[in-house]
């Protein structure tokens, strides 16, 4: 309840306060906040001890009229609630697997003042350390919207600092996985192996200890999805 006060002062504080003396019915930025941290609440799922993973990524949904009247404020306005959701985060001992990300969007089926929230752990990924020309690459791999290309000799995936694509995501181990490239062009070879991890890889939705991979291969680790294609252009 504490929280909840003081976001509501820091919003009302960002936007002039103009919300709730003017515009009585509809959404308000602290209900949205107040939305968040239940969501935070709900989708808590337990690591170790007493941390638990909480989602990151955020779809709010707003009638025609809620979003016309939000979205000019909507840098400011996701900015405070960013940093209350840390704040809430910390208190509780909740862990963000990437960076807080928060989108509004129109919806003409929702009445004035109701919203949706949908939310989704998304892994943040450091750049591999590989080279980075996409055209010298037949194939690459995306993972969380990021393209990777797949160049001899490959590269290893995981969590710690060892791994050439470090996925900050609790599910995948410190050195997860090993992308093996060899040959190029028509003769280009894809595999992956697993390097004895805790939870292991899924490709093509079947658990595999070493698997070839190809124009369309879909690849899961810990939470952590991740699509092998040939890129336009390429």
């Amino acid at each position: 309840m504490g929280l909840f006060s003081q976001a509501e002062k820091k919003l009302e504080g960002a936007v002039g306060g103009v919300f709730a003396r003017a515009f009585k019915g509809d959404v308000q930025p602290v209900e949205i906040t107040h939305q968040l941290t239940k969501e935070l609440d709900q989708q808590a799922q337990i690591l170790a001890q007493d941390k638990r993973l909480v989602p990151n990524d955020f779809l709010i949904s707003l009638s025609k009229h809620d979003y016309a009247r939000l979205f000019p404020y909507s840098k400011t306005m996701t900015a405070e609630i960013t940093t209350d959701l840390r704040e809430y985060a910390a208190e509780h001992d909740y862990i963000f697997s990437g960076p807080v990300s928060i989108q509004l969007e129109e919806r003409p089926d929702l009445p004035v003042g109701r919203f949706l929230v949908a939310s989704e752990t998304v892994a943040e990924v450091d750049a591999p350390r590989t080279p980075t020309g996409l055209k010298s690459a037949n194939l690459v791999v995306e993972v969380n919207g990021v393209r990777h290309p797949l160049t001899p000799p490959g590269f290893t995936v995981g969590r710690g600092a060892d791994a050439d694509l470090r996925i900050n995501d609790p599910g995948i181990s410190r050195t997860h996985a090993q992308f093996v490239v060899t040959g190029s062009g028509s003769s280009l070879r894809v595999r992956i192996l697993d390097l004895n991890s805790t939870n292991g890889i899924l490709v093509d939705g079947r658990k595999v200890a070493e698997a070839e991979l190809g124009d369309g291969s879909r690849i899961d680790i810990g939470k952590t999805q991740m699509l092998v294609y040939a890129p336009t252009g390429s």
